[in-house]
């Protein structure tokens, strides 16, 4: 057996990821717009890379739900449906809150700094209007709560659900403005009370709110966003 072929099996399976990461992590943080078509060859030479990488990444984006493949040449960021939308909602609301109540449990100073510095951090960027610093910041928010629960099954998942709702989000963001992060404050004043009820409370009530500007926008050209 050639010896180098370990470390070339190794060498693309890690470039493979980093790819994947990459274009997960501009799903995320909605730097890729609903409908926004990807073409394998403009994301190689954005990336700097092959295309075999980029082509295995985006395919196990379609399996994740975060990308959906139209032809064979048109692979594009879904436009979520109201219904799918609902539903994705309603696990958040689950999931985020059991994050919730867990940070609140486990929390030590540093975490509890940690979740103050992203609030102002993100204060600064809304009123900068640095969206995208913005988006960057609320997603980080939501994810500490997970890791600060030292649940990373539970962050996977968010993970997953936050590839198809990134963009849906990002859309939204600006509308919203300081709606989307007004009730991050409660969760941060819960944790460092350490009560868990009032953490997942608040954390229910910053993914309501969000939510109504979310499906106002929906609503507003529900043909498009109704259709399967």
């Amino acid at each position: 057996m050639d010896p180098n072929f370990a470390l070339e099996a190794l060498e693309h399976e890690n470039l493979g990821n980093t790819v994947y990461g990459r274009i997960a992590d501009a799903l995320i943080k909605g730097r890729l717009a609903p409908d926004a078509r990807l073409t394998i060859r403009d994301l190689a030479q954005s990336l700097g890379t092959s295309v075999t990488p980029v082509r295995d990444a985006i395919l196990r984006l379609i399996q994740d739900g975060a990308l959906v493949q139209k032809s064979a040449r048109d692979v594009r960021v879904p436009r979520i449906t109201i219904r799918r939308y609902k539903e994705i909602r309603q696990i958040r609301l689950e999931l985020e809150g059991l994050a919730a109540r867990e940070s609140a449990l486990k929390a030590d100073p540093a975490a509890i700094a940690r979740l103050r510095d992203l609030i102002a951090r993100n204060e600064a960027a809304i009123a900068g209007k640095d969206w995208l610093a913005a988006l960057d910041l609320n997603q980080t928010f939501h994810f500490a709560l997970a890791e600060i629960a030292d649940m990373p099954v539970l962050r996977g998942i968010l993970y997953r659900l936050w590839l198809q709702m990134g963009p849906l989000i990002a859309e939204s963001y600006q509308a919203g403005g300081r709606i989307m992060i007004d009730h991050h404050y409660a969760v941060l004043d819960a944790i460092a009370r350490r009560d868990p009820d009032a953490a997942e409370q608040a954390i229910a009530q910053d993914i309501g709110d969000a939510g109504r500007i979310i499906l106002e926008r929906m609503e507003q050209r529900e043909p498009e966003a109704t259709a399967e």
